[in-house]
């Protein structure tokens, strides 16, 4: 026994020193130590790096009080430096190789993104330069044009990238703060941020009439790069760390709120269904006395709502508020979400693995701060509200926040309602009769 423990504790003096040297990389980089030498120094120190390592190490950052923002900038290095060195620990499941597993279905995903980066983009974007020279736009201003739309069209398919990185964010990274690990999808989202912003800057380039060749191309690559190093971030240690984690009953979960958010490129051909036993379900009509007793005590009784100012079917009061049109959520007095409407014209996805989840954490880390601001403002009775409006796809999208109080002036939460104003707006003169 006390050999079993001596070699715990060795055990653990190994993994503590490992984690040293892993802080004391970043450290480096941080401070501005060339990437090369310092992957050459660690080389001979560092056998093999787990996903799990990566994660508590920037965790540690973090806690120790680097900044979010420090970290993200230097993500595309962490995969740089420990790209040959992550060891292969994770052996693939037979369930996750199955068509329409949410591993699968990512990494599927994931290969259509790069061949449309390295076997069409480059290429075309390559060729645009070939218009670098200004006689040639003006003598082969045909050609640029078809160039030019050709590239286009590529950009507005890789835009489908917001939906890979929607169920990451909406669907996955819950499960990961489930399970204590926050670190990497704060790093994470930041980075899809960028991505996005600059995909979008891209297709504004090669829209525009005074179009830029050099810097069209040069955004291209570096945003290209960018793509296929979150490829390896979420392949090398995203998904190790979830396999590793997860059970099949909340990949099961994970599968069935993707078709919400929907797939990029490609979309999977059949529904996963694992090779399992039966499972016994609970009859959600068998409640017990306590429950039923605690039921009645809110005014829930034989399955009607006494709202009081009239009594409801329990599916009559879902299905209201699922026909309003505009989608609401509520956030209770600890930031958590409780709740979502599931209107035909929800603007901003939302899976049911987002409830029980910090609102903080269903945000971009860059925006956090306006989060709290609102809900600090919310708690302390300065405000009761607060709106934005917003230009997206088309709309013009009113989102609006109150906050929810009890008679006595408690705070209970805070309700977001969100809608697509420029149908009204747009409204002119009268409707008298029906349509």
């Amino acid at each position: 026994m006390s050999e079993l423990i001596n070699n715990r504790e060795k055990n653990n003096e190994i993994i503590k020193r490992r984690q040293e040297m892993l802080k004391e990389i970043i450290l480096k980089l941080h401070e501005g130590k060339d990437v090369k030498s310092v992957k050459e120094q660690f080389a001979s120190l560092i056998e093999g790096v787990s996903a799990n390592e990566i994660s508590v190490m920037e965790a540690g950052l973090i806690k120790e009080g680097m900044a979010i923002e420090e970290i993200q900038r230097l993500c595309d290095v962490h995969a740089e430096v420990f790209k040959g060195s992550i060891e292969e620990i994770h052996k693939v499941l037979k369930e996750e190789e199955k068509e329409g597993h949410p591993v699968k279905v990512l990494k599927k995903e994931n290969a259509a993104i790069e061949d449309l980066i390295n076997k069409s983009i480059l290429t075309k974007s390559h060729k645009l330069m070939s218009y670098n020279h200004e006689s040639d736009l003006f003598s082969r201003k045909v050609e640029l044009q078809e160039v030019k739309l050709n590239l286009l069209e590529d950009i507005n398919l890789l835009l489908d990238v917001d939906k890979h990185y929607s169920r990451k964010e909406n669907i996955l990274f819950p499960y990961m703060e489930k399970y204590g690990i926050t670190a990497p999808p704060k790093v994470m989202w930041g980075v899809d941020d960028e991505i996005r912003r600059e995909l979008k800057n891209i297709k504004s380039m090669l829209q525009s009439e005074d179009i830029n060749v050099l810097k069209i191309n040069e955004n291209i690559n570096n945003t290209s790069k960018k793509i296929v190093e979150m490829i390896f971030k979420e392949e090398n240690i995203m998904l190790p760390m979830l396999l590793d984690t997860l059970t099949e009953d909340e990949w099961i979960k994970i599968a069935e709120d993707s078709d919400e958010i929907g797939y990029c490129i490609v979309s999977p051909f059949k529904k996963w269904i694992p090779e399992r036993k039966t499972r016994i379900l609970l009859d959600d009509n068998k409640i017990e006395e306590s429950k039923k007793a605690e039921l009645e005590a809110n005014n829930i009784i034989n399955g009607y709502v006494n709202l009081g100012t009239g009594i409801l079917k329990i599916d009559e009061l879902k299905n209201i508020l699922n026909v309003l049109p505009f989608d609401i959520t509520f956030i209770d007095k600890d930031d958590v979400v409780r709740y979502f409407s599931q209107s035909e014209e929800r603007i901003f996805p939302r899976t049911k693995s987002v409830i029980g989840r910090s609102v903080q954490n269903c945000h971009p880390p860059a925006s956090v701060h306006v989060v709290d601001k609102i809900l600090n403002d919310f708690k302390s009775g300065v405000k009761s509200s607060e709106d934005f409006w917003i230009s997206l796809k088309g709309m013009l999208v009113y989102i609006r926040y109150f906050a929810v109080r009890s008679h006595s002036g408690e705070y209970l939460g805070t309700l977001e309602v969100t809608q697509n104003i420029k149908p009204i707006q747009e409204l002119t003169g009268e409707k008298r009769l029906m349509s």
